[in-house]
């Protein structure tokens, strides 16, 4: 073996040990990012964990019950054992020393130590819009939700959310939808598909070209307090964060106020102000949140170097393609309508549908029921109106 080749093995064992590192003091308890970011600051080298005395590690600011777990070889040994689990799985494990972490997330206030990654560790570093909301929206609240996320991912933003039901999931289809990709942030282990019945989208992040994010290690159950915790992550990761839906009290305000203090900016769909989940981001709006109405919104402010960048991307793949659903998202709509179109539209609503039996009652005065009919097929292929089960109608956009 050359000099070089011994240098070059030797570096990997270096960056080997320090990954293990960084990997045992998550694994030991009483350690959290703050205090393992202080620890490994005072030692200087990460892979001089092990050779640390019991005195030393005390030193380092570590509770004396975590010294002694890292002391007797047991944080080491359930480093080993993990790294070699997430392998098996087919995942990935990043630390702050290598170099695919994200560099927004270091600027956060506590950074993860580490973070557990399926799916392409790429997509994590690229310029991204983190899209966050109720668990259950509205049909209005849905539709942006997948619109807006649809024409951003058009654009080649990352489009970052929780994977939750409702507003999460809704944008994760979206960017899916757009042939772009998208990056789930989970509050459990990688390997914990929660909630269940998303499954099928967690398969498809990865399957096109997405990734799966946490920061707890496999087999972590969906425990309450993980999720707020981890929305710093999806605010750190981000450019930008936009709020389509929340009640006063929801994990989506610790999102909008998590990108605040991390200098992130901050977008909001405005909403029906009878709806409770509207509340959120009106008043976001009314705090200093651009109002969004169109992906446009969100484009012109962007970093001008970021948007020269997505422009250079979109050109070279042959301009910007249209998803199947066609069109961008937007709050207005403008072009013409024939006149029983433009009366049955009028009844119609984004964030509340309406029974066909309902609706013929209403417009019995003015239209009969085959002129209904015929209208809201007519509306449907023009995509402004989406038929939901039982026969209940909304606007679509």
């Amino acid at each position: 073996m050359s000099f070089a080749e011994r240098d070059e093995a030797g570096d990997v064992r270096k960056r080997e040990l320090a990954k293990m590192a960084w990997m045992a003091l998550m694994l030991t308890p009483g350690m959290g990012p703050t205090r393992i970011w202080k620890a490994m600051g005072r030692l200087g080298a990460a892979e001089r964990l092990f050779e640390a005395s019991l005195t030393e590690l005390e030193g380092l600011g570590m509770p004396a019950q975590s010294a002694q777990f890292c002391f007797e070889g047991k944080a080491r040994a359930a480093a080993e054992d993990e790294i070699k689990r997430v392998a098996e799985a087919g995942g990935t494990v990043l630390t702050s020393e290598d170099s695919e972490y994200p560099e927004r997330l270091r600027e956060i206030y506590d950074p993860p130590a580490v973070l557990w990654i399926r799916g392409d560790v790429t997509q994590l570093a690229r310029p991204g819009i983190a899209v966050v909301g109720t668990r259950q929206p509205s049909p209005y609240g849905a539709g942006m939700a997948e619109l807006l996320s649809r024409d951003l991912a058009n654009r080649r933003l990352v489009i970052l959310s929780g994977m939750a039901r409702g507003v999460d999931t809704a944008a994760h289809k979206g960017a899916i939808e757009a042939g772009g990709k998208t990056v789930a942030v989970w509050g459990t282990g990688i390997d914990v598909i929660y909630p269940k019945e998303n499954k099928k989208l967690a398969e498809q992040i990865v399957a096109t070209g997405g990734a799966i994010v946490s920061e707890y290690p496999l087999g972590t159950f969906p425990a309450p307090q993980n999720f707020p915790i981890r929305n710093r992550i999806l605010s750190g990761m981000s450019v930008g964060v936009l709020v389509i839906e929340a009640a006063e009290y929801s994990g989506t305000r610790i999102t909008a106020r998590c990108a605040m203090e991390q200098n992130r900016d901050v977008y909001a769909v405005p909403g029906n102000v009878t709806n409770k989940n509207a509340w959120g981001p009106n008043t976001l709006i009314k705090q200093g949140a651009k109002l969004t109405a169109t992906w446009e919104d969100v484009w012109e402010d962007l970093p001008s170097q970021i948007r020269l960048a997505l422009e250079e991307e979109v050109e070279a793949a042959g301009g910007r393609s249209e998803s199947k659903a066609g069109g961008t998202a937007s709050l207005f709509n403008d072009t013409p309508l024939p006149k029983h179109e433009r009366i049955v539209f009028d009844k119609l609503r984004h964030d509340e549908s309406m029974q066909l039996d309902e609706l013929i009652e209403q417009l019995e005065a003015e239209l009969g029921s085959a002129e209904i009919f015929t209208a809201l097929f007519e509306l449907e292929l023009a995509g402004r109106v989406r038929q939901l089960p039982g026969k209940n109608y909304v606007r679509a956009f």
